[in-house]
């Protein structure tokens, strides 16, 4: 087989599980986990059945494939490179900036949906608990750690602990706004003025705990 024909099969390959992927995540999100049937995903993306089982061998394993797929787009924008900040007013507006994207993209109908699914289903299949932990916020807070240690480094913010301190401000950010849409429901997701007061509080806590005060 030649080359060119090699990356043709290759690229057949892919768009066929890019379409799976996003049928099977409309069917999930709809349905939820037991809901959903391979027969209804393979229909929605237009292939055989044969097809979604070759590209991924059983549902649970199309379903981790669903979550990473949404928290690795979710990260990717959450997680741009943070700048180096000059003084403590450059450093309070990269973190607001920060906090105000994170609310915007995660509190999302489609993401809470995911979450909800994903812990209900926690218990049987502890692999869809991990996948969404580590590709959101596991994800974020490394690399908040990263970032934090570039900083304290730098004499702008006093942090012995990197990791703890990443802990905080991620949760200072998504705490109660995850725990509202998480038990509320859609309607308990804030509207985008009261995520931007959210994300403002939490950058003066946090800078009231960590920032250097003679910086």
């Amino acid at each position: 087989m030649s080359k060119a024909n090699v990356v043709s099969k290759s690229s057949r390959s892919e768009r066929k599980r890019r379409a799976i992927l996003e049928a099977a995540t409309k069917v999930f999100l709809q349905h939820g986990f037991l809901g959903t049937s391979m027969d209804e995903v393979a229909a929605r993306a237009e292939v055989s059945k044969q097809t979604v089982y070759k590209q991924f061998a059983s549902k649970e394993a199309l379903f981790i494939g669903i979550v990473q797929s949404m928290t690795d787009a979710a990260g990717a924008q959450v997680q741009r490179d943070m700048g180096d900040p000059q003084d403590a007013e450059q450093l309070a507006a990269e973190l607001l900036a920060y906090a105000e994207r994170q609310l915007a993209i995660v509190m999302t109908p489609r993401l809470m949906q995911l979450r909800r699914i994903v812990i209900g289903e926690a218990g049987r299949f502890p692999q869809l608990g991990k996948a969404l932990y580590d590709g959101g916020p596991g994800r974020a807070i490394k690399g908040l750690a990263s970032t934090f240690t570039r900083w304290a480094d730098r004499g702008l913010l006093v942090v012995d602990k990197p990791a703890v301190a990443a802990e905080h401000f991620n949760w200072l950010v998504m705490g109660e706004a995850v725990n509202r849409a998480m038990l509320l429901g859609d309607e308990g997701i804030p509207g985008p003025a009261a995520l931007r007061r959210r994300a403002a509080d939490a950058v003066h806590v946090f800078l009231a705990a960590y920032g250097n005060r003679g910086a």
